[in-house]
């Protein structure tokens, strides 16, 4: 818990943990409330709508780094009325300018930063800035909008023009066949990863809802490439990093191409879907491995992610005592002095250990092994 002693914004009365973790910054932050809005439109500054997770770990690095700097919270304390949101607690202001964010720069994440006019349109955002970068974004749209803010309320329903376009659906009297269907599959395929699994692309996420669809799709319409698609994901997704094979559960992602070296933050979302994909999967292909995961990462949920009173946690954190993954590594060294200690027959202990350090694919000092 941070030192009470450091300055106390507005987020001190807020129940959600997320918002509580940032209560001691020295930026003025405000709660998502109607005050906030009144505030900004009495003062004509700018919004800076930040929103996260309490176990985002780049959250927690842009906090570190720009949010707990004295001096970039006078200039964002200055020229802006800032707004702090879990996007857990409140996933409606999140969809928002996450689609917002997503329509200026072609892709989103958390941190999700926004910069909104006072009453709340979205002129400019992103993901994780590091200092430097969120000091100039800070001191050029401040110094623009006072100088002159004509451009912004353009660009504003410009924007927000574009996000409800994407919102209409057209109708049309032309029923829908299986040939509109195969081509898109078609288009999908051709970015498969054959030999890994998922798609040709790191960072790698389980993306269990595609999977899902995949394996309805390859049974129905009997695509035998993809549906050994989805067996070679699943596969390599149980047996490699992302999944935990000592505690089960699964990683939020991969952050190579082969699902060795995860993320090491664990959604409750991810893993309860992914439950449902393991179990159908095992259901249509009968391959034991897929019970095991699914009933492994069960475990997982129940054992550690159960407050035992009838809820489930949301995510458990990547970083431990301030260090990403820091729970979860191995040295060599570690691992050698474990193996020394277990008492084996039939196998040296040298042999033991190149043959963990083969199964946990360390094929070098500089790599490290997950618990």
């Amino acid at each position: 818990m941070k030192d009470t002693a450091q300055p106390t914004n507005k987020l001190i009365h807020e129940d959600s943990l997320y918002l509580q973790q940032h209560a001691h910054n020295p930026v003025h932050w405000l709660p998502w409330s109607v005050d906030a809005f009144e505030k900004a439109k009495t003062e004509n500054k700018l919004l800076i709508i930040s929103i996260g997770y309490s176990s985002c770990h780049w959250c927690h690095v842009m906090e570190k780094e720009s949010f707990e700097n004295t001096t970039i919270a006078e200039v964002m304390n200055e020229n802006f009325i800032c707004i702090k949101v879990d996007r857990e607690e409140r996933p409606d202001i999140d969809a928002v300018y996450m689609t917002a964010v997503q329509w200026m720069k072609g892709q989103g994440g958390w941190p999700l930063n926004c910069i909104a006019l006072p009453d709340g349109r979205a002129i400019y955002g992103g993901t994780y800035f590091n200092p430097q970068q969120w000091l100039q974004v800070l001191e050029q749209l401040s110094m623009m909008y006072e100088q002159d803010n004509s451009k912004f309320l353009e660009y504003a329903s410009s924007l927000q023009e574009g996000m409800l376009q994407l919102e209409k659906i057209e109708t049309t009297n032309t029923k829908p066949d299986f040939d509109i269907l195969k081509n898109s599959i078609s288009k999908w395929s051709s970015l498969f990863d054959k030999i890994y699994g998922g798609l040709q692309r790191a960072p790698k996420f389980a993306m269990p809802v595609n999977l899902n669809f995949l394996m309805q799709y390859g049974h129905v319409c009997n695509d035998v490439e993809v549906q050994n698609h989805v067996r070679l994901t699943l596969n390599k997704m149980y047996n490699g990093g992302i999944f935990d094979q000592l505690d089960g559960g699964f990683a939020r992602y991969s952050t190579d191409s082969r699902w060795e070296i995860p993320h090491f933050e664990k959604m409750l979302y991810d893993n309860a879907q992914l439950i449902s994909v393991y179990a159908q999967a095992f259901r249509a292909y009968n391959n034991i491995s897929f019970k095991n995961a699914a009933e492994e990462t069960i475990n997982f949920l129940n054992e550690k992610m159960n407050d035992k009173k009838g809820f489930y946690y949301s995510a458990i954190d990547a970083d431990s005592e301030g260090e990403e993954g820091k729970f979860y590594f191995w040295t060599k060294a570690e691992i050698r002095a474990t193996i020394n200690q277990l008492h084996l027959e039939n196998i040296s202990k040298e042999n033991a250990f190149i043959i963990a350090c083969h199964y946990f694919s360390i094929p070098d000092s500089k790599k490290k092994m997950m618990k």
